[in-house]
């Protein structure tokens, strides 16, 4: 059974609907191919974030989203998503979406990471983020069909 948890590392972070977005993420791993063991999603600060950018990939920058891949087999997704909570709401507030939306936006974008989708180029970008509208459409819905 897969588990997926939400955790708060030195920024606190109160995700609402968390057990509509669990049910979303575990569809979006199947509908990907993959099935999904584990998953932790950390929220974090943008110094602690850039720590680790900094430590762990040897980039000097700010972002919103690290994704680790820990998985040991091939299609069994095991990762960890750490995330700026700074971040994310100050690109919700240049975007003019709500911190909330942008956050279910960058879970999405990790997860999808898991799945193997990537970003560097503009063909990559564009699939990531139709990906990305693909499923927070299917959030949305469910969210207003209770």
């Amino acid at each position: 059974m897969a588990v997926i948890v939400f955790q708060e590392a030195d920024s606190t972070h109160r995700l609402r609907d968390k057990k509509v977005l669990k049910r979303l993420l575990a569809e979006l791993f199947q509908k990907e191919g993959r099935s999904l063991e584990n998953l932790s999603v950390v929220f974090c600060s943008d110094e602690y974030l850039l720590d680790m950018n900094q430590r762990f990939l040897q980039h000097d920058y700010y972002t919103d989203i690290l994704t680790f891949d820990l998985s040991e087999r091939h299609g069994i997704v095991k990762g960890e998503l750490y995330i700026s909570v700074d971040r994310v709401r100050a690109n919700a507030r240049g975007l003019g979406v709500s911190a909330k939306e942008e956050m279910w936006r960058v879970i999405i974008h990790g997860a999808l990471h898991l799945c193997g989708y990537k970003d560097k180029l503009k063909k990559q970008q564009l699939l990531m983020r139709q990906k990305e509208e693909r499923y927070l459409r299917l959030l949305r819905k469910r969210l207003a069909n209770g």
